[in-house]
């Protein structure tokens, strides 16, 4: 099975300009000319390398040629170029930090240095890629995990069956991604990729931002190419697995939601922008009955004596108890709900908070409680 070769064209700089086909060249071209294949030039265009240009009427991304004789009047072109973007394997990795791959393996699934790219062998399984640039950069500060026995961290870590290689290299797709953008709708559509169909739609219950989020999502480089294997595994490689990064990743899709839809609402399907219409029943607020006496004219205001006025009772007023859990134990907070609305909200729509049903008027536990498990 081939290199999954557009895990890093999808992280592009592209740059959306007025200009016409006969200033640029497809990236197929472009990477010809540039004496690179094509997994090279993913990577060059991964790391900033290359930067990419869009025409303003949609296509494919393209180089400019002006791009193309700036590398190639850069010293050393193209050796110093391919150097810059070459990669490893586990063994010829462990062979240029001469120890043996079982270390290098232990190192890496620590999170000692990150992949930049993978590809699916003869077994369907994962073979991690890394920057011999970065490889030999970690060789140079961390020499002391190269020799001799492995830290008391090291091997906590291990033994506790951790991995980083799958959640480091997301986090550097992903960082790299909202680098390339000021859009908040774009920034969220990154974020998006992050969670699986079930969290999405429960941080997102808006189906036309969904919609919008998938279709505006990063495309490769290339366009959508490689075995539809290759493109699974890379949609499931892009999607958090672990509690505290989960949590993580809603909290802050949330976040760029909220401050996307203050910026622009999402398109219908139609075409048309149309005005954010906040979850509820779209019903109007009931009036506040309690409103003040002196504001209402005096020939238009009520018999007192038909008018009943709610008068709160702070010493019953419900308290939300925030803990371990379901919101129990010693070190519970007791929090006045009036006071807390805003951060219930937020609970709310990225899991944390148990929803009441609309059918049997219960509590039932939101999704995401993980975090919080012991």
């Amino acid at each position: 099975m081939t290199v999954s070769e557009d895990v890093c064209a999808e992280a592009a700089g592209v740059k959306v300009v007025s200009t016409t086909t006969a200033d640029t060249m497809a990236v197929g071209t472009a990477a010809q000319e540039l004496h690179l294949k094509r997994g090279e030039f993913a990577i060059a265009v991964h790391l900033g390398l290359i930067r990419l240009i869009v025409r303003q009427d949609g296509g494919r991304p393209r180089v400019g040629h002006d791009e193309l004789d700036r590398l190639r009047a850069q010293e050393g072109f193209p050796e110093a170029l391919r150097a810059r973007v070459r990669t490893v394997g586990t063994a010829k990795g462990a062979q240029q930090l001469g120890i043996s791959p079982d270390r290098f393996t232990r190192l890496a699934r620590a999170g000692c240095f990150t992949p930049i790219t993978f590809y699916l062998n003869r077994y369907r399984a994962i073979v991690w890629l890394y920057l011999a640039d970065e490889l030999a950069g970690f060789a140079a500060r961390e020499s002391r995990l190269l020799v001799g026995r492995s830290p008391a961290w090291l091997l906590g870590r291990l033994e506790g069956g951790t991995d980083c290689r799958a959640r480091n290299w997301r986090s550097r797709r992903v960082e790299r991604l909202l680098s390339l953008t000021e859009d908040p709708w774009a920034r969220a559509a990154v974020l998006a990729e992050t969670l699986d169909p079930v969290q999405l739609a429960e941080v997102i219950d808006d189906p036309y931002d969904r919609a919008y989020l998938a279709r505006i999502r990063p495309e490769p480089a290339f366009g959508p190419t490689g075995p539809p294997l290759a493109r699974e595994t890379m949609a499931h490689l892009m999607r958090a697995d672990e509690p505290d990064e989960m949590l993580w990743r809603r909290v802050s899709l949330i976040m760029e939601l909220d401050n996307a839809r203050e910026t622009r609402p999402a398109p219908s399907p139609g075409g048309e922008w149309r005005e954010f219409e906040p979850p509820g029943d779209g019903r109007a607020p009931e009036p506040d009955v309690r409103a003040d006496a002196g504001s209402v004219p005096a020939d238009s205001a009520p018999d007192p004596a038909s008018v009943s006025v709610p008068v709160p009772d702070h010493a019953a007023v419900p308290v939300l108890v925030v803990g371990s859990r379901y919101g129990s134990g010693p070190d519970s907070v007791h929090v006045p709900t009036g006071v807390a609305e805003p951060a219930l909200g937020l609970l709310a729509r990225i899991g944390l908070r148990r929803r009441v049903s609309k059918v049997t008027g219960r509590q039932r536990p939101g999704r995401g409680r993980a975090p919080y498990d012991t």
